[in-house]
C-alpha cells in the first residue's frame, strides 16, 4: 500500500499537486499496517491516518472511525496510537461516524473527560445532542461540562477575533473575473479534485494576467510571485464572480489563497476577496466557506501592493502608511462572526446548538452571537415572493419578509445536477449529512448523458445510490432535464433552491446556491436568505407553439 501510495504521490507532485484523500480501501490497509507497523515508517503512518483521511460521512473516514473506536474501547491495539490519543483523533473529524463514540466514551472513566473535550469544539451533533442531554439529566458530569460548554458558545469563544488590522499583499484581476475564469465549464469533470481543478483557474490571458500555459493552466508564476512577499493574499477584481453560481469558483480562489483546514485534506478555507461589485451568489459562497468578501472601490489597488485592512474601522490603507486607499461598510457586521465561526454554515449550526443547549439548560438566549439588522418596515403590503417567502419561515398568512431581512426559510425542493453534483456529494459528507431533511431532493444526469468522460460514467454509477441512501430521487441519464423534471414536481407557494441556474420555478419560489449550500439546504431543510427586493414582470400578448411558461421564467 505505501509503495503504490508514494508512487502516487510522486505523479502528483509531478504536476505540483498534492496526492489525493485515501480511498477507504487505502485506509483499510493503513489500519492494518498501524497494527502492525514497519521499521522506520512509523511518521508516515500517523501522518496519514492524522491528515490524509477525508472527515465527515466519507467511506474512508468510516473505516478510520471504526478503528479509533475500537482502539479507544481496547478491542484493537497499535504501538503508535494510545487510546487518549485515538480518542483525540475522533474530535478531528468534525461529525458523521465519529459521533457514536464519543457519545458513548462520556460514560467510560477512563477516557470520559478526552471525549467531553472533543464533543466541546464538535458541532455537526444533530440528533446526538439528545444522547448528550440525557446523560446529562441522568448526572453524568463530562456530559454536563459538554452541554454547559456549549451553552457558553465555548467553541466560537475559543477561535481567535479578526484582528484589527490586517496587512495583505493584492492578487489583481482587472475588469470582470465571472466564474467560468476562475472555474471553466470544459474543466467541470475535475471539479470535486480542487487542486487539481484550481490549476484551470484564469487559463486564458487577459489583462494583467499571464497564464502559464494558455488555454490550460493558470497563471501559477504571478501568484507565487504574490505570495513570496510573505502576507495573506487578497483576490481583487472590478467585479467578481458573475455567471453560473459556481462552489468550485470559491475553492479555486480558495487553494491557491485560503488557509489549510486543520486535518482535512486538499481543501482550505478563508482568506479575501475585495471587488467594486462581487456577484450575490458568489458573495453568498464566499460568507459560507468563511472568506472575508468585501465591496469597494478598488481603483488604488494594484498587483502586487501589500495593503492594510482595517476590518473594524472600514478602511484600507498603504501597507505602513496612514493613506486611506478606500473605505467601505461591512454588509453585515454577522460577517465578522462568520469568519471568526469559520464560515457562515458552521456559525449557523454552532448558534442553533447553542441554543438548544441553553433550553435544555434552562438559560435565556445567548447574547454572544452578533444579530443581523432588520430593515424598517415600510408599513405597505407584501409581494407575492415575499409571502411565498413568510410562509416558508412560518409566518402568519399574509405576512411577508421585507427586503433586507435576514431568515431561514424551509426548502420543500432542492435540485443537484451532475456537473456539480460530485462537489455536492463531497459538501453533504463535510457536513456529516446521513438523511435529507428538505421534502425532496432530486439529482439528474442532463449534463454529462450524451458524451460522458470516463469521469463522468463513474459518478452515473456512484452518485444515485449516495443521493437515494439519504432519501433523495435519482433520475437516470437519459431520462430528461432537471428543469423538466422539477416543473413536474413543484409545490405551489412553496421555496426551494439548486445548483447554478436550475432553479427558476415557474410555481413557488426559488433562490439559485453554489453547491455548499445546496447540501446545506438538502441536509438541514433550510436556508440562509438575506431577502432580495421583488421585481414585478408582466407578460402581454398569447404564448406561440412550443413556448412554455419555464421559457419565459
Amino acid at each position: 500500500m505505501l509503495e503504490a501510495y508514494r508512487n502516487h504521490v510522486a505523479e502528483r507532485a509531478a504536476l505540483g499537486l498534492p496526492p489525493l484523500a485515501l480511498s477507504a480501501e487505502q485506509t483499510a490497509a493503513l489500519v492494518a499496517l498501524l497494527q502492525n507497523p514497519a521499521a522506520g515508517e512509523e511518521a508516515t503512518l500517523l501522518e496519514l491516518i492524522s491528515n490524509r483521511v477525508p472527515a465527515g460521512v466519507d467511506e474512508a473516514a468510516y473505516v478510520k472511525a471504526g478503528f479509533l473506536a475500537a482502539l479507544a474501547k481496547g478491542e484493537a491495539s497499535s504501538p503508535l496510537l494510545s487510546k487518549s490519543r485515538a480518542v483525540e483523533l475522533l474530535g478531528t473529524m468534525q461529525g458523521g461516524y465519529n459521533i457514536t463514540t464519543l457519545v458513548e466514551l462520556l460514560d467510560d472513566a477512563e477516557l470520559a473527560d478526552v471525549a467531553a473535550e472533543q464533543l466541546k469544539h464538535t458541532l455537526l451533533m444533530f440528533d446526538a445532542f439528545h444522547d448528550v442531554a440525557e446523560r446529562a439529566k441522568n448526572g453524568n458530569a463530562a456530559a454536563k461540562a459538554v452541554l454547559a460548554s456549549w451553552a457558553e458558545g465555548e467553541w466560537f469563544q475559543n477561535r481567535p477575533l479578526l484582528a484589527e488590522k490586517i496587512t495583505l499583499t493584492v492578487f489583481k484581476v482587472p475588469g470582470e473575473t465571472n466564474t467560468d475564469d476562475l472555474s471553466p465549464a470544459t474543466e467541470a469533470w475535475s471539479r470535486p479534485d480542487i487542486p487539481q481543478h484550481a490549476l484551470a483557474m484564469l487559463k486564458m490571458a487577459r489583462d494583467g494576467i499571464e497564464p502559464q500555459q494558455p488555454g490550460a493552466i493558470g497563471p501559477l508564476a504571478q501568484i507565487a510571485a504574490v505570495k513570496a512577499k510573505g502576507y495573506p493574499v487578497a483576490y481583487v477584481g472590478d467585479v467578481v464572480g458573475t455567471g453560473s453560481s459556481r462552489k468550485s469558483a470559491t475553492n479555486s480562489v480558495q487553494w491557491f489563497f485560503g488557509d489549510d483546514i486543520p486535518n482535512v485534506p486538499n481543501k482550505r478555507a478563508g482568506g479575501f476577496c475585495f471587488g467594486n461589485k462581487i456577484a450575490p451568489i458568489f458573495y453568498n459562497t464566499m460568507e459560507d466557506a468563511g472568506a472575508l468578501p468585501i465591496e469597494f472601490d478598488v481603483a488604488n489597488l494594484h498587483m502586487g501592493d501589500v495593503i492594510d485592512l482595517y476590518p473594524y474601522a472600514g478602511k484600507v490603507c498603504k501597507h505602513g502608511s496612514e493613506e486611506v486607499l478606500a473605505s467601505f461598510e461591512l454588509k453585515t457586521e454577522v460577517l465578522l462572526d462568520e469568519v471568526r465561526a469559520g464560515g457562515r454554515i458552521p456559525l449557523i449550526i454552532g448558534r442553533g446548538l447553542t441554543e438548544k443547549a441553553r433550553a435544555e439548560l434552562g438559560l435565556a438566549p445567548s447574547t454572544l452571537f452578533k444579530k443581523p439588522q432588520a430593515p424598517a418596515d415600510s408599513g405597505k403590503g407584501f409581494t407575492l415572493a415575499q409571502k411565498m417567502v413568510g410562509r416558508a419561515c412560518g409566518l402568519q398568512e399574509g405576512q411577508g419578509i421585507r427586503p433586507g431581512t435576514y431568515c431561514e426559510p424551509k426548502m420543500t425542493t432542492v435540485g443537484s445536477q451532475d456537473t456539480t453534483g460530485p462537489m455536492t456529494r463531497d459538501e453533504l459528507k463535510d457536513l456529516a449529512c446521513l438523511g435529507f431533511s428538505a421534502d425532496l431532493v432530486m439529482q439528474s444526469f442532463c449534463h454529462t448523458a450524451a458524451y460522458p468522460k470516463p469521469v463522468d460514467v463513474k459518478t452515473h454509477h456512484s452518485l444515485p445510490d449516495f443521493m437515494r441512501n439519504r432519501g433523495g430521487v435519482s433520475l437516470k441519464p437519459g431520462d430528461g432535464i432537471i428543469h423538466s423534471w422539477l416543473n413536474r414536481m413543484l409545490l405551489p407557494d412553496t421555496v426551494g433552491t439548486g445548483g447554478d441556474s436550475h432553479t427558476r420555478f415557474p410555481l413557488g419560489i426559488s433562490f439559485p446556491a453554489g453547491s455548499g449550500l445546496v447540501a446545506f439546504a438538502a441536509a438541514t431543510g433550510v436556508m440562509p436568505l438575506d431577502m432580495p427586493e421583488s421585481v414585478l414582470v408582466r407578460f402581454k400578448g398569447k404564448l406561440q407553439p412550443g413556448i412554455t411558461l419555464r421559457d419565459l421564467v
